[in-house]
C-alpha cells in the first residue's frame, strides 16, 4: 500500500486548479499526522475520506449527524449465563455496505498502523491465543478477570482521543469517531452522566449536536483495534499495579490475566491487586464482571483463554480432546454419520457441523500441531454427504 506523498498531492491539486494557499494548508495538516507515524494515511475532510474509501459523501454525512436511520443491522446472540437462570445476550451490530467499506478503510489505512500497549495481545497480526497464554505458563498463582459489555463501554470521547493522538485535526477526528460509533438504545446505563453530550448547548456545528454519546459497536471492523488503542492508559495503569505485586499482566480483549511464580505470593496479595484493578476499571469507565473473577492457587489446574498453562508451553485441555474424539467417533459410526450427529448436536445443517469441526482442527494445529494434523486426517476420512 503506497505511502502518502506531498509531491504527488501538490501536483494533482495544481492540475485540478486548487488555490496554492489551500494546497499548502492541506499538506501542512497532512504532515502533522505523518509526523506521528509515516505509515498513517492523512485524512483532511469528511469529503476526502469519502473519496478515499470510495463511498458517497452524503452517506457519511448522514451517519456523522446521526440524522439517518441506524446504519446497522442489529441482532442478539445468547451468551453463557454467569449463574443458573440468568439470561444474557450479546448485541451484534452489522454495518451497512457503505459504512462497512469506510470502516474497513479506516482499519487498514489507519488503525492497523497504530500501536496498542504491549499487554494487549489481541486483534493484531501475529497475535494468537497461544502467544497470549504463553507468558503465564508455569505460574503458581493465576488471576482471571472479565470486563462486562466491553465494546459498549468505550465511548465517543475515548475514540475521539485515539484519532487526535494519531495527529488528525479536531473536526475530522470527531467525524471519524461518529463513523466508528453508534447510539445504543436508551438504558439505565446510557442515562448516566458520562453518556450525556453537552455539545448541543453550545454547538460549533449545529447539525452535529446530539444529547447522547455513542459507543463502539460489536460487529464493526474498527471496534477491536479502537478498543485496544482507547485502553492504552488503562493497560499502562494495570501493568504498573501488576509490577508492584510481581505479576505478569496480559489482556485479550475483555479477558484480563495476571500470574506469578513467586513462592511467597499469597491470597491476600491477590485480593489487594484485584481491588486496585477494579478501581482502575472504574476510572476507565469499565465494569468488572465479578462473577467471572477467578483466583487459581498453586496445585490447581490453570487455564488461560481455554489453554492449559501448567507446563512450559500452552496445551489443549482434556475437555477439548474428549470433544474432538466424540465428534469423530459418531461421524465414523455407520449407524450415526454426519446427518444424525449434526441433528443430535443442534447444528442447523451438516455443512455447519463440518465448518465447526474444521475450526476446531485449525485451533488444534495452532496449539499442538501434531495432534491437529492427526485430527485433520480423521476429519478428511469422514464421508460427508455434501
Amino acid at each position: 500500500m503506497p505511502s502518502w506523498r506531498s509531491q504527488l498531492y501538490r501536483k494533482q491539486a495544481r492540475k485540478a486548479g486548487a488555490d496554492p494557499a489551500v494546497i499548502a494548508n492541506a499538506i501542512a495538516t497532512a504532515e502533522v499526522t505523518l509526523a506521528v507515524n509515516p505509515a498513517l494515511s492523512p485524512v483532511l475532510t469528511l469529503r476526502h475520506l469519502a473519496h478515499e474509501a470510495g463511498v458517497d459523501y452524503g452517506l457519511l454525512r448522514g451517519i456523522v449527524t446521526r440524522a439517518n436511520e441506524s446504519p446497522y443491522r442489529i441482532f442478539r446472540i445468547r451468551k453463557r449465563p454467569s449463574y443458573p437462570g440468568e439470561e444474557r445476550f450479546r448485541v451484534i451490530a452489522v454495518p451497512n455496505p457503505g459504512l462497512l467499506r469506510t470502516q474497513r478503510w479506516i482499519t487498514q489505512r489507519i488503525l492497523a498502523h497504530a500501536k496498542p500497549h504491549a499487554a494487549s495481545v489481541a486483534y493484531r497480526k501475529r497475535d494468537t491465543i497461544v502467544a497470549a497464554a504463553k507468558p503465564h505458563c508455569g505460574c503458581r498463582w493465576l488471576i482471571k478477570m472479565d470486563v462486562r459489555n466491553f465494546f459498549e463501554s468505550i465511548s465517543e470521547i475515548a475514540v475521539y482521543k485515539v484519532f487526535r493522538s494519531l495527529g488528525y485535526q479536531a473536526l475530522i477526528a470527531f467525524e471519524m469517531t461518529r463513523i466508528c460509533t453508534r447510539l445504543g438504545a436508551p438504558t439505565r446505563l446510557r442515562n448516566a452522566d458520562r453518556w450525556r453530550s453537552h455539545m448541543w448547548k453550545r454547538p460549533t456545528i449545529v447539525a452535529y449536536a446530539t444529547m447522547r454519546m455513542g459507543h463502539l459497536p460489536q460487529g464493526a471492523p474498527t471496534s477491536p483495534m479502537l478498543a485496544n488503542l482507547a485502553l492504552r492508559g488503562f493497560d499502562q495503569a494495570v501493568s504498573a499495579i501488576a509490577n508492584r505485586y510481581g505479576l505478569i499482566y496480559t489482556r485479550y480483549a475483555d479477558d484480563l490475566a495476571l500470574s506469578t511464580d513467586d513462592v511467597h505470593f499469597s491470597r491476600e496479595r491477590c485480593q489487594a491487586a484485584i481491588g486496585e484493578i477494579y478501581a482502575e476499571m472504574g476510572r476507565a469507565g469499565l465494569s468488572p464482571n465479578v462473577t467471572k473473577t477467578r483466583v487459581t492457587p498453586p496445585g490447581a489446574r490453570k487455564i488461560v483463554l481455554g489453554l492449559l498453562v501448567d507446563g512450559e508451553q500452552p496445551r489443549l485441555p482434556r475437555e477439548f480432546k474428549t470433544k474432538m474424539r466424540q465428534h469423530i467417533h459418531f461421524l465414523m459410526r455407520p449407524d450415526v454419520g454426519p446427518s444424525q450427529h449434526a441433528y443430535a448436536r443442534g447444528f442447523a445443517s451438516v455443512i455447519g457441523l463440518k465448518h465447526h469441526l474444521w475450526g476446531l482442527v485449525s485451533f488444534a494445529k495452532q496449539v499442538e500441531p501434531e495432534y491437529g494434523v492427526a485430527c485433520a486426517k480423521k476429519v478428511r476420512e469422514v464421508f460427508w454427504p455434501i
